[in-house]
């Protein structure tokens, strides 16, 4: 599954584990699509990865805390929030 489809069901540890895993199996596999057409990804990467380096990722990620009109982070900690905050690092340039 994609961990877009893994997002909305992380509720525990297991389904944390679970979108941990698709997500770090896409980013290898845009790894891979990138090195194989480096032309078509200079700007974004494959499977719609905005930041590639670890830096880059994490600073995004931390938008997660950020009171957006479409969302607000969780005041306690979940496995939710933790996947979510990952996602971010994704899809936020």
């Amino acid at each position: 599954m994609k961990p877009e489809e893994l997002l909305d069901k992380v509720q525990d540890r297991e389904s944390f584990i679970a979108f941990v895993e698709a997500l770090a199996a896409e980013r290898e596999d845009a790894q891979r699509i990138e090195r194989e057409n480096p032309q078509r990804y200079m700007i974004d990467g494959a499977h719609d990865w905005k930041n590639a380096e670890i830096g880059e990722f994490l600073y995004a990620a931390l938008d997660y805390f950020d009171d957006k009109p479409f969302h607000q982070p969780e005041n306690e900690p979940s496995w939710r929030m933790f996947a979510e905050f990952l996602y971010f690092g994704k899809i936020i340039e």
